[in-house]
């Protein structure tokens, strides 16, 4: 079976616990109502990332809030490229599907719109 590659991004107002685990679920949970057959099972594993000012949480404690509890999950500090979106959460889910590439759906919500206005555009 392919693994494909989701991509994902949203924001937080502040470096806040409460207000990264609220985007992380928002944004996991809208990858998975636009890729209506995936399943937390077929998920082989999740990459997030964070910019350098966010710190009170690991994103990937969200997912395991929704039940992804067997998906291995890593979180990583995103490089600190010059003038490039604050408090920023991305994330790659490997989802192992018959689903060909151009069916996925990536999803970016917030001020993360600005990342990929392309793919936004094109939902």
């Amino acid at each position: 079976m392919p693994t494909r590659g989701i991509r994902g991004a949203t924001t937080v107002t502040a470096d806040q616990s409460d207000l990264i685990l609220e985007a992380t679920r928002e944004l996991l949970e809208a990858i998975v109502a636009a890729n209506q057959a995936m399943r937390p099972e077929d998920i082989g594993s999740a990459i997030f990332t964070v910019t350098d000012d966010i710190a009170a949480t690991f994103p990937a404690q969200a997912a395991r809030q929704m039940g992804w509890s067997m998906v291995p999950m890593m979180c990583a500090r995103e490089i600190p490229v010059p003038n490039s979106l604050p408090r920023a959460i991305r994330v790659l889910v490997h989802w192992n599907t018959e689903t060909p590439q151009s069916e996925i759906k990536h999803i970016y919500l917030r001020d993360a719109v600005k990342l990929r206005p392309d793919i936004v555009a094109a939902q």
